[in-house]
């Protein structure tokens, strides 16, 4: 905002001393075009031996040679040229002190422009602009303050900076107040004044307030400039409003990267990857070319959709656009080839990376403990620990994840320890989530409740019914109807307790009681949600349900299971009917298991993914203990890797062996 008026003054500052030069004499109009080329080069001794005799009697062209320090940061240069300045007699000059000031404070020389300020003699709005924004890119919020309420005339652009300093460090709601005094103080908003807060209400989900901006850059005519358009749009996404968000961007006159990027990215965190892989295409096909932010969010989709053909397309378009080095980019490959079940192609994307964030080291740890390589996790956490990277939060739940989901119990309450007292972080609901399933996992259902009780947060179901699926694991009935009860308590409408509680029941052959929880269920009008399982094949989805006889190829997945059933009877398999929430004779449990969503879509799988590679398989639900244990058999009988991703981790399925090691 301030910083692109100042490149347009910059700009026009140069048209003007080009037109001095061509107003002169043929020869000196040539030098003169080689002296600001080498200007803006940045080849300042070049520009010196070249510049006119005149250099340091006008200060415009004195003040191309500052200018030339920018672009490589060359502070040395910079000094050595203030020192030029005034030795010959132009410290006073209020044009070159300007451009001095923004020579130091984009080349690293923050406390000079400072010590240069408090003793121009002649300093106008421009000065205080200058140091405003130099305070603010540095991310000095108080001194840019300080700065800002001593000024003794404010333009547009000293509030501008200010604001968007208070939004790019998220003080959202202190923005929108210094609006408010800036209108009240008669100060009209440019377009740049409505981008910032704009993003400030969307960070703040404040529809309200954002929708009065709507108003006001209607009234301003600033509703079809682009930045105005895609800060409004991006506000309407980020408070789930998808649709009025696009509404924005379909009525500005001309789209452009950042349009289609708000689109793509408000479709896939408001939970429609489809669609934003569908404008992705769109975008494509109209000639934009895709950038970073583009790749994060489609790579994103891909990676919530488990779409491993497309997610590899993508992949190569980033790597022929050339973003691909991004670390934000690298970040979601690792991701979305992780929860693609490719955790090699995870580990090399990872691997390639030549300058590593904690985002990417998260993702990559995350990546281990999705796919129940615990240990590899901890060692990765370790690596970056003796790398100097220290670890945020999100880092320390992938790790507690980790360790739950590979019965790492000492490590993680380790970890967990490590996080509060070593780097003062305050554990959030999902890790305590995490450490009450490491203790569930393990048996430790009593100390589980404790913690859960004791913990400075308020429970949500999440977590309780996390300790109801290890009382289940244990096929503890007491403490599992304790903790129905409190997942009931904060949401009656929740089917878990009552599915997982007729689980503890059927376990234990209650019959009666199974009946009694799944009659409460029906007169309280719950709905269980079904189980889905879903596998690609040549980019599109193919969907089965339990018993689903809708697929064109029904009576051959049919056939096919019926004689892999008897395979795998012969190799030692016993139906885990227990499985069954029904009082039903022997043949009718064993049937009903045959035909789990998950056993139809491996059956497919088996049946058109070419042999020499993985069935990968979906599931929105926990995969039951009897496919986990049929999954296992197959993969022995048919000699195939087949790969299922539940609601929680990756199954990896090798010659009757899975990577869980049974414990999941």
């Amino acid at each position: 905002m301030f910083l692109s008026l100042l490149s347009r003054r910059r700009n026009f500052h140069i048209l003007l001393v080009r037109s001095l030069f061509t107003r002169s004499t043929p020869h000196s109009s040539k030098d003169g075009e080689e002296f600001i080329d080498l200007c803006q080069q940045g080849r300042l001794r070049e520009a010196v031996q070249a510049a006119p005799p005149e250099l340091w009697a006008n200060p415009r062209l004195a003040s191309l040679l500052l200018q030339g320090c920018v672009p490589n940061g060359s502070l040395a240069k910079g000094m050595q040229l203030h020192s030029l300045i005034l030795t010959r007699g132009l410290s006073s000059d209020r044009f070159l002190c300007n451009h001095l000031l923004n020579m130091y404070s984009k080349c690293g020389g923050l406390q000079y422009a400072r010590q240069l300020f408090d003793v121009m003699p002649h300093r106008n709005t421009m000065s205080f602009n200058i140091m405003l924004g130099a305070y603010v890119q540095n991310g000095c919020l108080e001194l840019a303050l300080e700065v800002f309420e001593g000024m003794p005339e404010r333009n547009v652009a000293s509030w501008n900076a200010m604001v968007t300093g208070l939004v790019q460090y998220e003080h959202h709601e202190e923005g929108l107040w210094l609006l408010v005094t800036m209108q009240k103080m008669g100060i009209i908003p440019d377009q740049f004044t409505l981008g910032s807060v704009l993003k400030g209400c969307a960070e703040l989900q404040a529809l309200r307030q954002g929708e009065q901006l709507h108003v006001m850059a209607v009234k301003a005519g600033l509703q079809s400039d682009v930045c105005v358009g895609s800060s409004l749009a991006h506000m309407y996404i980020k408070c789930h409003c998808v649709r009025e968000g696009e509404l924005v961007i379909g009525d500005m006159p001309v789209q452009n990267v950042v349009s289609c990027n708000t689109i793509i990215a408000g479709r896939a965190q408001s939970g429609y990857p489809e669609k934003a892989l569908e404008h992705y295409q769109w975008m494509r096909s109209n000639g934009f070319k895709p950038d970073r932010v583009t790749f994060v969010s489609v790579i994103s989709s891909c990676s919530e959709l488990a779409t491993l053909g497309q997610g590899q397309q993508v992949h190569a378009h980033a790597i022929k656009v050339g973003t691909d080095s991004s670390v934000s980019v690298q970040s979601s490959l690792v991701s979305m080839y992780s929860k693609c079940g490719c955790l090699d192609d995870s580990i090399k994307s990872f691997s390639g990376s030549t300058d590593a964030d904690v985002v990417l080291w998260s993702s990559m740890i995350a990546a281990y403990g999705f796919h129940g390589r615990g240990r590899d996790a901890i060692m990765l956490f370790n690596e970056m620990e003796k790398g100097g990277m220290e670890p945020n939060d999100i880092t320390f739940l992938n790790v507690l994840y980790a360790c739950s989901h590979s019965g790492l119990k000492g490590e993680g309450q380790q970890y967990f320890k490590l996080m509060k007292e070593k780097y003062g972080l305050a554990p959030r609901l999902e890790h305590y989530t995490c450490v009450v399933d490491l203790l569930g996992r393990s048996g430790d259902l009593d100390e589980a409740v404790t913690m859960i009780r004791s913990m400075p947060l308020q429970a949500d179901t999440v977590i309780w019914k996390t300790l109801l699926s290890a009382c289940k694991i244990h096929r503890n009935l007491q403490v599992g109807k304790e903790v129905a009860e409190a997942v009931l308590q904060l949401d009656p409408q929740d089917s878990a307790p009552y599915v997982l509680l007729s689980n503890i029941h059927a376990d234990a052959k209650r019959w009666e009681d199974v009946t009694m929880v799944r009659k409460t269920m029906w007169e309280s009008k719950v709905k269980k949600e079904p189980g889905i399982s879903w596998l690609e094949m040549k980019n599109q989805i193919y969907q089965f349900c339990a018993g689903d006889r809708s697929s064109p190829q029904w009576s051959a997945i049919n056939e096919y299971l019926e004689k892999l059933t008897v395979k795998m009877k012969a190799y030692g398999y016993v139906p885990d009917t227990s499985s069954v929430l029904h009082d039903m004779d022997i043949e009718e449990k064993e049937y009903c298991l045959a035909h789990h969503s998950e056993k139809l879509a491996i059956v497919f799988g088996l049946l058109n993914v070419p042999a020499d590679s993985p069935v990968r398989v979906m599931k929105n639900l926990r995969v039951c203990d009897d496919c986990h244990l049929a999954i296992k058999c197959i993969s022995k009988v048919v000699k195939r890797e087949i790969i299922v991703r539940d609601v929680s981790r990756f199954h990896h399925f090798v010659d009757g062996k899975c990577s869980c090691s049974d414990y999941w």
